[in-house]
């Protein structure tokens, strides 16, 4: 029997590895364009912050009102929400020792919905798009939820 550790020796925990490595880079890829958003934009939320970049103006006011800055912080938010459960459950997915192929399945799907996601958030794609990524990112995470919850059982 392969190898079931969350180690590298183990074929499916490298496919899990990067996998998981694309979505949380591209998760933490969203604090830098938020960042590089406020910046260029001189769009502060903390009064501290104004002295950043183009805002050396003493009357720069935080706001949290800008539509781009807001929509990547939404976006960014939305991938919190949903990477972490799938890197978490992930973890005792790939221990449980799941069918390779099944799993292999399971790690593409939601990394490419949770990128298409991410195109389709900031380029204002028309829903359904995003909420049919979302659902399908979704899923993913609940049916190795209930394999998890299943086999422990």
């Amino acid at each position: 029997m392969a190898d079931q550790g969350l180690n590298f020796d183990n074929p499916l925990f490298k496919q899990f590895a990067f996998y998981s490595g694309v979505v949380i880079v591209k998760t933490m890829s969203m604090s830098v364009l938020t960042a590089l958003n406020r910046i260029g934009k001189s769009v502060y939320a903390n009064p501290e912050d104004c002295a950043i970049g183009k805002a050396m103006d003493r009357n720069c006011k935080p706001t949290l009102t800008d539509p781009t800055v807001e929509r990547i912080r939404r976006c960014h938010l939305n991938d919190l929400e949903n990477v972490i459960p799938f890197f978490l459950i992930g973890l005792l997915y790939v221990s449980s020792g799941p069918n390779p192929a099944t799993a292999l399945m399971y790690f593409r799907i939601f990394t490419g919905c949770r990128l298409l996601h991410t195109v389709a958030y900031l380029c204002k794609v028309p829903q359904p798009s995003r909420a049919l990524l979302f659902g399908g990112g979704l899923v993913v995470s609940l049916c190795m939820a209930f394999d998890v919850i299943r086999k422990a059982c």
